[in-house]
């Protein structure tokens, strides 16, 4: 079985990905995880609550998550991009099945309600965040849909254990996915070749890299990057043996990837 966490830019190509899963698929069972973060951003602008992010005391990049910030979450994450996305793999011959991690509790979360967040040089604590860390995942719903060949695309939000729908991050509930799953491999796929040493320059990738070091390789985590540093330490303390993190927007994305055109941890 692979994971497949697929990120939420404008610019990825979902044909493309299709078409490797279409020949992954005649080998392996597929799961894919994907984010929305691209189209969440532009409709909560439309809507004119434009989406807030902060920053914990750690550094790292977080969005304040609100009533009106999950009811847009919804709409783009489980419903518009969803919906594409299996719109998409059905063209291409996969009998893909769309679910949030609210569906079946297919993703059960701890609510952290407060939290503590950076605003200069202080810290502050806000109350009422609807967010969460993914703890359990109904591994007995995805084998049922595996079973009878489906192919399970799935995303945030989760549901808390008081059952409240909570918005999490990717990249850990990826982690825990495979965790539960016993999947050794995971394939993430952003707007980037792989891990950069400088951000600004795409063809500075760094190709492999072990996984007792990947600490060391914070310094190159910039933006959305650090959450994936940390979602891949989590991976590998849940049994995850290789992590491959490569681009999106590319004619055999996934192909490519698992022969090294990209960045591999293991």
């Amino acid at each position: 079985m692979i994971l497949i966490k697929i990120g939420g830019g404008k610019n990825i190509n979902w044909n493309y990905i299709a078409e490797d899963i279409v020949q992954l698929r005649k080998k392996e069972e597929i799961i894919v995880v994907h984010g929305a973060s691209e189209t969440r951003d532009k409709i909560a602008k439309q809507l004119k609550t434009p989406t807030k992010t902060v920053i914990s005391p750690s550094g790292i990049s977080s969005v304040l998550t609100d009533q009106n910030a999950i009811d847009i979450f919804l709409m783009t994450y489980s419903g518009l991009i969803n919906k594409k996305i299996v719109a998409v793999f059905q063209k291409n011959g996969i009998n893909a099945i769309g679910l949030s991690g609210v569906d079946g509790k297919l993703f059960q979360a701890k609510q952290k309600n407060n939290i503590l967040i950076k605003k200069g040089r202080k810290t502050k604590l806000v109350t009422s965040n609807l967010t969460g860390r993914v703890e359990v995942i109904n591994i007995q719903l995805l084998h049922l849909l595996l079973s009878n060949n489906y192919t399970p695309v799935l995303c945030p939000p989760a549901i808390s254990y008081e059952d409240n729908i909570v918005n999490v991050d990717n990249d850990w509930t990826t982690a825990v996915l495979a965790g539960a799953l016993t999947i050794n491999k995971i394939i993430v796929l952003f707007e980037a070749p792989g891990m950069l040493k400088n951000y600004q320059d795409e063809k500075s990738v760094i190709p492999l890299i072990d996984k007792n070091e990947l600490n060391t390789m914070k310094p190159f985590a910039h933006g959305r990057m650090a959450k994936k540093v940390l979602g891949a330490l989590r991976a590998f303390e849940l049994g995850v043996k290789t992590i491959y993190w490569g681009d999106g927007r590319v004619k055999n994305p996934i192909i490519n990837l698992l022969l090294g055109k990209g960045t591999i941890i293991k």
